[in-house]
This record gives structure tokens, C-alpha cells and sequence, in this order.
């Protein structure tokens, strides 16, 4: 996931214009993920936000992937990887809205 662009908290606070304490709210919410780094600073995907606001139908997806068992990395990976039949990620899949599918496939990992 080294390809992939990671903003730290505080820059997550900053594109969805509010502060630090709500961001990590979403993070415990589930409604965002995160990673750590090799340093231990907590960074979120960048392609989770898309015009100043948490992409469309994440939160459904993370939590269909947590409640079948998913850690938060995991997740990541799950919604990055390169799925040919969608075609891109699911996470791209989300970004141009077509969430359906991808609740679809993270329901049907159960």
C-alpha cells in the first residue's frame, strides 16, 4: 500500500473542515479508517475523502467488512486491491458512485 497517499490526522481535520477531536470520532465511529505508520502517526487514505466530505457509502462498507471480521488494515487492503470485474477498486467504485456492488461483494464475504 507504499503507492497509496496518507494524510495525517490533523490534514484529515483540515479537508473536512472541522478539528482533530471529530476526526478521530469518525475513526472510532467507523466511518473512517486508518493505519499506522513506521513512525506510529495514525494516517488515514487519502481517497477516502472526495470534495471536502467522507466518500459516499464507506461507512456501510466498513462496517460490512469489520462485522465479517476484517481488522482495519485488512479493510484497507480489501479496498484498495484491483477487482478486474468491477473494474477498479472497490474504493474507486465508491468514489464514482457506484456503491451498490461494492456493499454487495464486502456482504457476500460472510
Amino acid at each position: 500500500m507504499s503507492e497509496l497517499e496518507f494524510l495525517a490526522v490533523p490534514d484529515v481535520a483540515a479537508a473536512l473542515h472541522t478539528d482533530v477531536l471529530k476526526v478521530r470520532q469518525l475513526l472510532r465511529d467507523g466511518v473512517l479508517l486508518a493505519t499506522r505508520d513506521n513512525e506510529g502517526i495514525l494516517r488515514v487514505p487519502a481517497d477516502f475523502l472526495l470534495d471536502g466530505q467522507v466518500v459516499k457509502g464507506l461507512r456501510q462498507v466498513i462496517t460490512l467488512l469489520r462485522d465479517n471480521g476484517f481488522a482495519d488494515d485488512e479493510a484497507i487492503g480489501w479496498l484498495f486491491a484491483a477487482d478486474p470485474s468491477l473494474p477498479g477498486s472497490p474504493i474507486q467504485a465508491l468514489r464514482e458512485d457506484r456503491g451498490r456492488e461494492v456493499k454487495r461483494r464486502a456482504q457476500a464475504l460472510a
